[in-house]
């Protein structure tokens, strides 16, 4: 598989070593500081697979509308203009954005759709999220992305943190918390806390390596199928995957 690899960072850099160990070859890599001249290439890859900031999206529609190159994306802190643009491309090409890549929070995701609507009107719902001290956007992709299994209809009033006298917990709340610190590569756990028990889900990722793996098996699933914005729950668990 030839591979345009976007963002050298160490999430960038595992994908590149991880790829080459597997006999793939990485056709080009940009990052910020030259993601400009991607607009002087062609069609050189079977994928692009993207892995940097937001500020790169209009650079990756104009080459994806321009190829119809498919496209990966695990960039986080998009905002709806991002999101915007990744509907743009998936009018030219296959495109699949998730925010966490691993097996396990595929699973964990798919689990809280079940039990979420079983448990919202009774028990008080949480979320915490802890990462490494270089991580630039908080809550974590991954955290929002489980915020969205728990309410997909937007029901309750998410709660980021909280600080002074803020009056007792209301029952439509979502408590999102972000810890920072050390090298955590993620641990995510929310909870269903409820008359006189508890219930909680913890995913915790030893490395990014995880990740890098699952993002490369699901960049060879990408190529040849129909243009649109994927989902990777429905990729996973069929077209009956909300």
């Amino acid at each position: 598989m030839k591979i345009i690899l976007i963002g050298r960072g160490r999430m960038g850099q595992m994908i590149e070593n991880t790829a080459r160990a597997a006999g793939d070859e990485i056709a080009a890599s940009f990052d910020e500081f030259d993601i400009q001249d991607l607009s002087k290439c062609d069609k050189i890859a079977d994928v692009m697979m993207d892995f940097s900031r937001p500020s790169a999206m209009p650079y990756l529609k104009e080459y994806v509308c321009r190829t119809h190159t498919p496209l990966l994306s695990g960039t986080t802190g998009l905002d709806q203009a991002g999101f915007d643009l990744l509907n743009l491309m998936g009018q030219a090409a296959p495109v699949l954005w998730s925010a966490n890549y691993s097996l396990g929070v595929a699973a964990l995701y798919r689990a809280l759709q079940v039990i979420s609507p079983v448990l919202n009107g009774a028990y008080d719902m949480e979320i915490t999220e802890t990462h490494h001290n270089q991580k630039e956007d908080a809550p974590s992709g991954t955290a929002k992305l489980l915020l969205q299994a728990l309410d997909p209809d937007g029901k309750f009033h998410p709660v980021y943190g909280r600080e002074g006298f803020t009056g007792k917990r209301e029952s439509n709340e979502i408590g999102v918390h972000a810890i920072r610190g050390g090298t955590e590569a993620g641990t995510h756990t929310v909870y269903f806390f409820g008359p006189d028990e508890q219930l909680e889900f913890t995913h915790r990722a030893a490395s990014r390596q995880i990740f890098v793996n699952g993002a490369l098996h699901m960049a060879r699933l990408l190529p040849g199928k129909p243009n649109g914005v994927y989902d990777l729950q429905r990729i996973l668990f069929g077209p009956s995957a909300v």
